[in-house]
C-alpha cells in the first residue's frame, strides 16, 4: 500500500514539470510536501520499483523542429553500445536505442533525429553513419504527430 505523501508525489510527477530554475521544489510545493522529503519519496518509490521510468516528452515544433525522423541502423551486434553511445551524443538525437531484428526488417538500432528540414535531418544521418562506420540505415520521416499520453494515477490529487 503507498502512503497519502506517496500517492501526492506520484500524482505530481504526472503532466508538464515546471519551467522554472528548480522544478522540484515547485513540484513538491504544489503536493504539500518538504522538498528534501519530497526528493527522499521520489528516490525511495524509484528504488523500490514503483517509479520505473521518468521521462520529458519535447513538444519538438515548439522548440524549433519541424523536420524529425526515426533512423533504423543496421549495426553488428558486438558494436551496438560503442555505436550507440556515440549516435547518442549527436544533439539532434533525442532518442537512441537497441531493438531486436528480424529477417524482415534487419535494424537493430534506432535514433530519433530533429531538424529544421528534411535535408538538415538527412545530413545528420549522413554525419552519424560517417562517425560510426555504419551504412546500412533507413530514414522513416514522420508525417503526423499522434497524441502522446501517459497513464494517470491519483488524479484527484493533482
Amino acid at each position: 500500500m503507498l502512503t497519502d505523501i506517496e500517492k501526492r508525489a506520484i500524482a505530481s510527477i504526472q503532466g508538464d514539470i515546471p519551467i522554472t530554475e528548480k522544478p522540484y521544489h515547485a513540484m513538491a510545493e504544489k503536493a504539500g510536501i518538504p522538498v528534501d522529503q519530497y526528493l527522499h519519496v521520489l528516490a525511495d518509490l524509484a528504488e523500490k520499483g514503483v517509479i520505473r521510468r521518468f521521462g520529458a516528452t519535447l513538444r519538438h515544433q515548439k522548440s524549433g523542429f519541424t523536420a524529425n525522423a526515426m533512423v533504423a541502423w543496421n549495426v553488428p551486434e558486438d558494436r551496438v553500445e560503442d555505436v550507440g553511445t556515440t549516435m547518442a551524443a549527436f544533439g539532434e538525437v533525442s532518442h537512441c536505442y537497441r531493438r531486436n531484428p528480424t529477417p524482415e526488417w534487419p535494424y537493430n538500432v534506432y535514433t530519433m533525429i530533429h531538424g529544421t528540414s528534411e535535408t538538415s535531418v538527412r545530413d545528420t544521418a549522413e554525419k552519424i553513419s560517417a562517425a560510426v562506420s555504419v551504412t546500412d540505415y533507413a530514414v522513416l520521416f514522420s508525417r503526423r504527430e499522434l497524441k502522446k499520453t501517459s497513464m494517470t494515477y491519483f488524479e484527484d490529487l493533482r
